[in-house]
C-alpha cells in the first residue's frame, strides 16, 4: 500500500483471480532452455567424436590414457546430463572445464617421450569448443571471454610443446587454434545476440502490459465518475432532501432508507450486479467467496468460526467479501502482497461477524488519501457502511489492516 493511498481501482467481477505480484520473464527464460538443451545436444556430437578419438588415440602412453578419459567423460556426462535437465548447469559446466583445463596442462608431460605426426590432432583438440560453448551459456561476461580466448590459445601451446616447437608444426597448430577462436567467437556472439533480443521483447512486452493497465485504470475511473455523478443527481440528492424535511418518526425513518440505499448504489457503481437478497447464508459463505479470490495466490483464510454463529443476510455477506477482495487486491498491488493474512471470526453471541486483511508493506497515511479514490472509500467504507457495518483501516511503517465488522444489531 503506497504512502499517498490506493489508486482509483477497475472492474473486479465477482470474487475473481486476484492480480499476480510477479512478471515472469517469459521469452528470455525459454531463450535461455532452448540454448542449454541445444548444447546439450552439440556436446554429445562432439564428445562422442572426441571418444571415439581417444580410443584410438597412441600419443598418451596407457598409464595416462585411462585417467585422462575419466577426468573428462565422466565430468562431460553429468555436464550434458545438467544441461538437458536444466538444474546445477553453472556447477556441472564449471567441473567439466576445469577438469579439462588440467588434462591440457598435463598433456606435454604425457607425451613427453612420443613423437605424434604434425598433421594429426589428438583427441583433446575436438572438446575446445565443448569446454567454451557452456562457459558462455552459464559464466559472467569477464569469464566468457577469457575462457573463449583462451582455451584455444592453451592448446596451441600444449601442442607445440608435445611437437617440440618443430617449425613445420606452427601452421598447422596456428590453423587449429584460428578455426577453434572463430567458431567459440561465433558461437559467443550468437548467445548474446538471443540473450539481447529476447530480453528485448520481454521489455517491450512488459511496457505494453503497463501501458494497457494504464489505460484500463483510467477508463475505470471514469465510468466510476460518471456513475457517481449520476448517483449525486438522483440518489443521494433525493436522500438529503428527504432528510432535510423529515419532521415525522415516519419521514425520518424514510430518509435513513434512502440513504442507505444510496450509500447501498454508491458502493457499487463499478458493478452491474446489485448486492443481492437478503436470504440468510451461513458464515462460511464468506471464508469460501475469500477462498474463491485467493485461488491464485499462496494465501489461505485463516478461520474461527463458532459451530453456533447465527447466519448472517445474504447481501451482508456479499458485500463483506466484495469489500475484503478490494482491500486483498489493494494489498497485493500496492504491497506486493508482503506478509499478506486474511482471517474470519464468528462468535456464537452476540452474533456478527469480523473479516481482517493485513499486510506488512510500507503503509500509507489514511488521511491523505483524496476524497475521489474510491478504491478506499466507495469499495470498502461506503460498501459496509451500506448495510450498518464498520470499516477500519490502520496503516503504519509496520504494514496495514483493513478490519470489516458487521454486528447483528446493526441488522
Amino acid at each position: 500500500m503506497p504512502g499517498k493511498g490506493y489508486p482509483a481501482t477497475g472492474d473486479l467481477e465477482g470474487f475473481g483471480a486476484l492480480p499476480s505480484v510477479e512478471v515472469a520473464s517469459f521469452t528470455r527464460e525459454r531463450v535461455e532452455r532452448v540454448m542449454s538443451v541445444s548444447v546439450a545436444i552439440g556436446c554429445v556430437a562432439l564428445g562422442a567424436q572426441a571418444f571415439v578419438g581417444a580410443l584410438g588415440d597412441t600419443e598418451a602412453p596407457p598409464a595416462w590414457q585411462v585417467p585422462f578419459l575419466l577426468l573428462v567423460f565422466v565430468p562431460l556426462a553429468l555436464m550434458i546430463t545438467a544441461f538437458f535437465a536444466g538444474r546445477a548447469q553453472r556447477l556441472a559446466a564449471s567441473v567439466f572445464i576445469a577438469a579439462y583445463m588440467l588434462v591440457l596442462i598435463l598433456w606435454p608431460i604425457a607425451t613427453f617421450d612420443t613423437s605424434p605426426p604434425v598433421s594429426s590432432q589428438p583427441w583433446v583438440y575436438f572438446l575446445i569448443n565443448v569446454a567454451t560453448v557452456p562457459a558462455v551459456l552459464v559464466m559472467p561476461l569477464v569469464l566468457q571471454l577469457l575462457f573463449t580466448l583462451g582455451l584455444p590459445l592453451l592448446y596451441g601451446l600444449v601442442r607445440l610443446i608435445e611437437l617440440h616447437f618443430v617449425p613445420e608444426a606452427w601452421w598447422p597448430v596456428a590453423l587449429d587454434v584460428s578455426f577453434s577462436l572463430i567458431l567459440g567467437s561465433v558461437l559467443m556472439t550468437m548467445g548474446w545476440t538471443f540473450r539481447a533480443a529476447a530480453s528485448d521483447v520481454d521489455e517491450r512486452r512488459v511496457s505494453a502490459v503497463s501501458s494497457y493497465a494504464r489505460a484500463a485504470a483510467v477508463s475505470a475511473s471514469e465510468r466510476e465518475r460518471v456513475a457517481v455523478a449520476a448517483l449525486m443527481h438522483d440518489s443521494v440528492l433525493a436522500a438529503l432532501i428527504a432528510a432535510a424535511r423529515a419532521d415525522s418518526p415516519r419521514e425520518r425513518d424514510l430518509a435513513v432508507s434512502m440513504a442507505r440505499e444510496a450509500l447501498t448504489r454508491l458502493a457499487n457503481t463499478d458493478r452491474d450486479a446489485g448486492e443481492g437478497s437478503d436470504a440468510p447464508v451461513p458464515p462460511q459463505t464468506i471464508v469460501d467467496g475469500l477462498a474463491e479470490a485467493l485461488a491464485d495466490t499462496d494465501v489461505t483464510v485463516q478461520v474461527d468460526i463458532d459451530p453456533g454463529a447465527p447466519e448472517l443476510p445474504g447481501r451482508v455477506a456479499r458485500a463483506l467479501v466484495l469489500a475484503a477482495v478490494q482491500a486483498i487486491s489493494n494489498a497485493i498491488d500496492h504491497a506486493d502482497g508482503a506478509g499478506l493474512q486474511v482471517s474470519v471470526t464468528a462468535p456464537a453471541a452476540p452474533g456478527g461477524l469480523v473479516v481482517r486483511i493485513s499486510d506488512t508493506g510500507d503503509g500509507f497515511d489514511v488521511e491523505a488519501v483524496p476524497a475521489d479514490r474510491l478504491g478506499i472509500r466507495a469499495s470498502i467504507i461506503a460498501r459496509v457502511a451500506a448495510f450498518g457495518g464498520d470499516a477500519r483501516i490502520d496503516s503504519g511503517p509496520e504494514g496495514t489492516t483493513v478490519t470489516l465488522e458487521w454486528r447483528r444489531s446493526a441488522a
